[in-house]
Parts: structure tokens; sequence; C-alpha cells
């Protein structure tokens, strides 16, 4: 899909509030609200807008701790790739799942209540997988920036 700046401006906004309103959306791009509302459905349509999610404080619902987690596989082929992406996406309490190159093979955003709910989540992630050679927790101690928006220039 050919984006301008108009769609630029959409997305940085929409990736801010997505409850922004057709009629705010035109006011920020000059144009109507029937243009922004046809050019978000083509954004959500091609796929440019994939979700729109609400953004949760984790401690504020009872998922005080968070941890980065890198994972390394005894076996990388893809179906033992699949496998581990599959489990880890049924997983509630993980939040993000990247591949990775490096020393691991993944690495994994999670949140717990506590270090008992953390344990759980090892064990149904890790210990019960025997394609995994070993894992590294890392606690967070602070969220500082937590976000998924991929902002574009807004030059004209």
């Amino acid at each position: 899909m050919e984006m301008d700046w108009a769609d630029n401006q959409i997305i940085n906004t929409l990736q801010e509030n997505a409850r922004t309103s057709l009629d705010q959306l035109a006011h920020i791009t000059g144009l109507s609200s029937a243009t922004v509302q046809r050019r978000v459905k083509a954004l959500r349509d091609s796929d440019v807008i994939l979700r729109e999610i609400a953004v949760i404080d984790p401690s504020k619902v009872g998922q005080r701790m968070s941890f980065v987690i890198m994972v390394e596989l005894e076996r990388e082929r893809p179906d033992q790739i699949d496998i581990f992406v599959r489990r880890a996406m049924k997983d509630r309490q993980v939040q993000q799942c990247y591949y990775v190159t490096g020393e691991a093979d993944f690495c994994l955003i999670c949140t717990a209540k506590d270090m008992e709910d953390f344990e759980k989540l090892t064990h149904r992630l890790f210990f019960e997988d025997s394609n995994v050679r070993r894992f590294r927790t890392s606690v967070v101690m602070g969220r500082k920036k937590v976000g998924l928006g991929v902002f574009l220039d807004d030059e004209r």
C-alpha cells in the first residue's frame, strides 16, 4: 500500500490513542471525515493496522512482576520452533515472543503475580518442553518505556 503524509499522521495518532475520533483525525490531517474513514479502513484492510488494543498497567491487575527471558532450544528445527511458538502464544502470561539471533533462540516478555506464579510459568513453558536446553531470566526492576508503536516520519 502506498502511504502518504496523511496516512502517516493517521497511523501515528492512532498509535498514541486508538480512540481518536474521525473528526479529530480529519482536523489533524486537513482531510474530510469521510476521506479519513476510507483511509483508516484501507489501513486495516491492508493489515498496516493489525489490531487496536487497550494497554493495561499489569501491576494494577495483580501482575506485579515482569520478566525478560532468553530461551535456548536443543534443536532449532522448523517443527521444533513452531511447537515452542505455539506454546508461548497460547500462554496468557507471555506478552511478547521474539525469535532472535545470538546465544538465545527466543526472547520472551512475561508477567506474573509473584515468584510462585512465575515458577508455574517456567514449568509450563520450559521444564515440560524437552527441546528447551536452558533459559535465563532477568527480573524487570521498573517499566520505563513500554510500547509497540512504529512511528512514521511526519514530514510533508
